[in-house]
């Protein structure tokens, strides 16, 4: 089990007093990792892969020692790890980056937030390909047979989210890896919100590309990391070249380099990536395994809570077949203003809108204003999730009241 009093002593803004329930968004930082971003810049601020001097020789040691300790955390080597600034730039690499011919196919699902969507459908205004989106039911799962009707022999990509950011609840990307190479098309799987809160391993799911940020894991903003399977390699060419991409210039004519390096054009982010490499180490300390139960224990909690309360509709599947994150709408009221009456009278933070979901909350749930949401981690208390519960009581308890 999870110490998350020993935890909570390494998120200094917790001492606010506030009870952040937004880490779908984006999670808090221990003091851990910003030494360890601190210690870059005061001890051995310089470039990577440009200088031969002690303190170039450093960092460049410690970025590709961050890359290494990084694949390692999903299963995957050194040499399989693109370094990026978040999903939404790695999702977008691989977009542009494929070599696409004209009527091929991508089949992405209406479960996705837009970093998993709108980069497909520039595809298809960009290059000709047709994108085709499976429907979710409407508590969010996808189904197995659904993409077996879906992808066919026309596909060259199948993109899905792991875990809805809307709703928690858990794909079926295994058996979309398998039906995929199937019919010789490759898997992205929008790792988001799976990386920071369950084990991820990218040999058992069979994916080609794995995308996911530093900043949901406890790690810096401008943060992040893409999975490149080696079959898939030679399926791409970078979209980006410049500084440190190349093995060889000469007038008129460029070589490229073999590996990672290739995708990295100009000065990356290096603090970010030594960054992440302690979040990593931090969760590791933790025990993912440890992570995930943590949540489902608080998130089950919150979820039957929520389903108790008059004029309180709860989105999503059961919790077994979720993660900690948990959407709602509270009759009578838009979303927004929830989130504003639980920040002004518990200090609670939770995300209302449209969650860059909007095929999803519009199409599927139907909720024009969109919804709220709670999403937990590992700093949450059950105490927390009482707290919230005792304030969702009162707020609705004056929302019926008022109709």
């Amino acid at each position: 089990m999870l110490n998350v009093e020993k935890i909570r002593e390494d998120f200094p803004i917790l001492e606010t007093g506030v009870i952040y329930l937004d880490s779908t968004a984006t999670s808090l930082t221990p003091k851990q990792v910003l030494r360890e971003v601190e210690k870059y810049y005061l001890e051995y601020r310089a470039n990577v892969g440009r200088g031969i001097y002690e303190l170039a020789e450093r960092a460049t040691s410690a970025y590709e020692a961050a890359r290494k300790r990084i694949a390692s955390f999903i299963n995957a080597i050194k040499g399989e790890v693109v370094m990026v600034k978040n999903t939404t730039e790695a999702i977008n690499l691989v977009a542009h980056s494929l070599k696409w011919r004209k009527g091929d196919k991508i089949v992405t699902t209406l479960l996705e937030h837009h970093s998993n969507y709108l980069p497909w459908l520039r595809c298809a205004e960009r290059y000709g390909v047709k994108v085709e989106a499976i429907k979710p039911t409407p508590q969010g799962m996808i189904e197995v047979d659904d993409l077996e009707k879906t992808v066919d022999d026309s596909t060259k990509l199948v993109a899905m989210t792991h875990v809805s950011n809307v709703l928690g609840s858990i794909t079926p990307v295994e058996e979309a890896a398998r039906i995929a190479h199937e019919h010789g098309a490759l898997l992205l799987i929008d790792g988001a919100q799976s990386v920071p809160h369950i084990k991820v391993d990218v040999a058992k799911l069979g994916c080609d590309f794995l995308a996911f940020s530093g900043h949901k894991m406890c790690g810096p903003t401008g943060s992040g990391a893409l999975y490149i399977s080696r079959e898939a390699w030679e399926e791409l060419d970078p979209v980006f070249v410049g500084g440190g991409t190349v093995e060889s210039v000469e007038e008129g004519r460029f070589t490229l380099l073999k590996g990672p390096a290739r995708f990295e054009a100009g000065t990356p982010g290096i603090a970010e990536a030594i960054g992440l490499k302690r979040a990593v180490e931090y969760l590791d300390a933790l025990n993912m395994d440890h992570v995930v139960r943590h949540e489902r224990r608080l998130g089950e909690r919150m979820y039957e809570g929520l389903c108790s309360m008059e004029g309180v509709e709860v989105y999503g599947p059961e919790p077994k077949y979720k993660l900690g994150i948990t959407s709602f709408n509270v009759e009578g009221l838009d979303p927004h203003e929830v989130a504003l009456i639980l920040d002004a009278s518990a200090k609670i933070a939770v995300r209302s809108g449209m969650h860059c979901a909007q095929p999803l909350i519009k199409q599927v749930l139907k909720k024009p204003k969109g919804t709220v949401r709670a999403s937990l981690y590992i700093y949450n208390t059950k105490e927390e999730v009482e707290k919230f519960l005792s304030a969702m009581e009162e707020l609705t308890r004056s929302a019926l009241k008022r109709k």
